[in-house]
């Protein structure tokens, strides 16, 4: 069973949406939710809380994977190559494969809906 670990911290305090500051805004994550199929109705309001918080780490792992392919490149300025390069070469990153490509990343285009 997997244990609770340091981002169990949202759970401590209680979830409601007076705690603590939000490094992304809840109402466009409540948005985004909604606009994901026409079944999605009520959306409770811890839902995005969690929801933000998956983003923020979803964030830092892409961009620490992101900042070890700059320094490998002798660089100190993170590029969307190294976005790329990082999604590659990372299975669980296998989801945005096309969105980037190996050779030039020069247009990331956003994912067209299929309905």
């Amino acid at each position: 069973m997997r244990q609770a670990g340091t981002y169990s911290g949202i759970f401590s305090a209680g979830i409601s949406g007076k705690t603590g500051p939000h490094s992304l805004p809840l109402a466009r994550i409540k948005k985004i939710m909604k606009k994901s199929g026409d079944d999605v109705k009520m959306i409770s309001g811890e839902a995005p809380i969690v929801f933000s918080k998956a983003c923020e780490l979803f964030i830092q792992e892409l961009t620490q994977r992101s900042w070890t392919e700059t320094i490998q490149g002798k660089r100190r300025t993170l590029h969307k190559e190294d976005v790329a390069s990082a999604v590659i070469a990372t299975d669980i990153f296998d989801f945005l494969l096309g969105l980037v490509s190996n050779s030039s990343c020069s247009s990331i285009d956003p994912p067209v809906a299929e309905h």
